[in-house]
């Protein structure tokens, strides 16, 4: 069986669109049918609308690409009332991806959705936290465990907390949030670099720096999932650089239950399908009945 269980929560297939490369799905139905999906993580979302950054927003690179989208998004209220209608109309998985400046933004932000129909709330501990000096939530075990703390006492919905790469120690990052009262953890989002456009001798990006995603991170990603897989005992999702279905069965391998697909939706707007199709197909040439079977097996 290729469906697999997280929170509670079925998932037809193990292949979930990652946020902020999917919208709120509904455009990539135009190339194909999104309720093939095993779930569909919304754009990440703010509590108040936010505009994004100014500048050049994405860099093609070697192997994968940089953004400085700025978590451009309508708000909460206007995803509940507007986008989550759309996202509910396919057969698949809703899950909104939300950040926020301070933890009372977390907590207001999450306890609207809790009041919405979405099935699970991812929270994206990489934002910058205005009251520590524009550290991320997600650098310090101790910063990341008060706002999942807070978060968790007033969530009814299953939380899955994303973590970032660049945390000081992403292992004990996990064992942390996990002591918070995280249901499910998600990593790794992205990189942070940095590029320099040496005809205009200056930075590409305004705002200096930029998230890097793509088949370029996907040794680190799996080796991470691997880390954290081993170290907690909730449901791991693992994305970071996934292209392909052998991808995707190494990061079930590593221990992940599931895998968000991200940069590779702009190679292909399809390529979701191409994966599933190829863990089915492989597990069939390997007569694996149901995925658990390969599940953290190495």
């Amino acid at each position: 069986m290729i469906n697999v269980n997280i929170c509670g929560i079925d998932f037809k297939n193990p292949v979930i669109a990652a946020s902020g490369t999917f919208g709120f799905g509904e455009e990539y139905n135009e190339y194909f049918n999104v309720s093939k999906l095993g779930g569909i993580c919304s754009k990440g979302l703010t509590l108040n609308p936010k505009e994004g950054n100014d500048g050049y927003r994405v860099h093609e690179i070697r192997g994968g690409m940089m953004n400085s989208v700025g978590l451009q998004n309508p708000g909460v209220d206007a995803f509940i009332n507007r986008e989550l209608p759309k996202m509910k109309t396919f057969d698949t998985v809703s899950i909104a991806n939300i950040g926020g400046g301070t933890i009372e933004d977390y907590v207001q932000g999450v306890e609207k959705l809790c009041g919405s129909d979405v099935d699970m709330i991812e929270l994206n501990i990489s934002c910058p936290n205005v009251k520590h000096g524009g550290m991320a939530f997600g650098i310090k075990c101790e910063v990341a465990f008060e706002v999942v703390s807070q978060v968790k006492k007033i969530c009814t919905k299953p939380l899955m907390v994303k973590l970032s790469p660049n945390a000081e120690d992403i292992v004990a990052m996990a064992v942390k949030c996990r002591e918070a009262g995280a249901d499910a953890i998600s990593l790794v989002n992205t990189f942070k670099g940095m590029a320099i456009d040496i005809k205009k001798r200056k930075l590409v990006f305004d705002n200096v720096t930029a998230g890097v995603s793509g088949p370029c991170i996907k040794p680190m990603a799996l080796r991470m999932v691997y880390e954290v897989c081993k170290a907690v005992d909730i449901p791991v999702v693992g994305m970071g650089g996934i292209c392909t279905a052998e991808d995707a069965i190494e990061f079930i391998m590593a221990g992940a239950h599931a895998v968000q697909v991200g940069t590779a939706n702009f190679i292909k707007p399809d390529i979701c399908v191409d994966i599933i199709d190829g863990i089915e197909a492989f597990m069939k040439n390997q007569g694996i009945k149901d995925l658990s079977e390969i599940r953290g097996i190495v």
